[in-house]
């Protein structure tokens, strides 16, 4: 009975990690989105004042470096506070386990029967659980974190940067090289294509129906490039 309640704890560890790696692999896909649909609108709306190849260029370097660096800070403050009471609140089971341990055995019991264990078995694989690791136990269990793959800020802050890269350099590139007539098209076109992409990733790994998410992601994209470009033309119409 012992083997059966650290078997399920074990599993459900395997399936947070699991969720962990899902939502790592949706950030960067979605990092990956942000950096084609800001870029695009960025070199779109300085297309429609200018076909100067070098501002075209220096707009879109200067784009990319400012998100991807943005992507990269926000995420490394947002992923430490995060670490932080991670560590805090490992912290406080570590001193209640001091203070009052019987009292945190019966509720680690009481979590494992929420689970679906009998009374006597949540019990027992509790016992066994805490003589163990009581500080592991109640770290996974009672507050979903293992306290030897704590999240790292400096892994979301590079993650975040290079997806952020990865996207905003196929409008970047699509703007810059083509000849000036085919500029807009191929630009607009792979935009589409790439959000396309990223709509039907990201649905498929939440689960939700890619036909919506898809269109939705499209739409934003052209709707995006569509005011910065009319914005743009009517800057370089207005000699600004």
């Amino acid at each position: 009975m012992t083997e059966t309640g650290a078997r399920s704890t074990h599993d459900e560890s395997h399936g947070g990690a699991l969720g962990s790696r899902l939502n790592w692999l949706r950030a960067a896909v979605l990092g990956a989105n942000d950096g084609v649909v800001s870029t695009a609108g960025l070199v779109v709306g300085v297309a429609g004042a200018t076909g100067d190849r070098s501002a075209l260029l220096t707009a879109g370097l200067a784009g990319l470096l400012a998100g991807s660096m943005s992507m990269a800070a926000g995420e490394y403050v947002s992923v430490s506070t995060q670490r932080d009471s991670e560590k805090a609140a490992i912290a406080m089971e570590k001193r209640e386990l001091k203070e009052q341990p019987e009292a945190e055995l019966v509720e680690l019991t009481d979590l494992l029967e929420e689970r679906g264990l009998s009374r006597e078995v949540a019990r027992e694989a509790a016992v066994q659980l805490t003589e163990r690791d009581a500080l592991r136990a109640h770290a996974r269990v009672e507050l979903g974190i293992d306290p030897d793959d704590l999240t790292n800020p400096w892994h979301a802050a590079w993650a975040s940067f290079l997806a952020f890269t990865a996207g905003a350099l196929l409008p970047l590139l699509a703007i810059v090289l083509p000849p000036s007539d085919w500029r807009l098209p191929v630009t607009v076109g792979s935009v589409l294509a790439a959000l396309a992409l990223t709509g039907c990733s990201s649905a498929r790994m939440g689960g939700a129906a890619v036909r919506p998410a898809v269109w939705r992601n499209v739409g934003g994209g052209a709707l995006a490039m569509a005011v910065t470009y009319a914005a743009g033309s009517l800057l370089g119409a207005a000699g600004v």
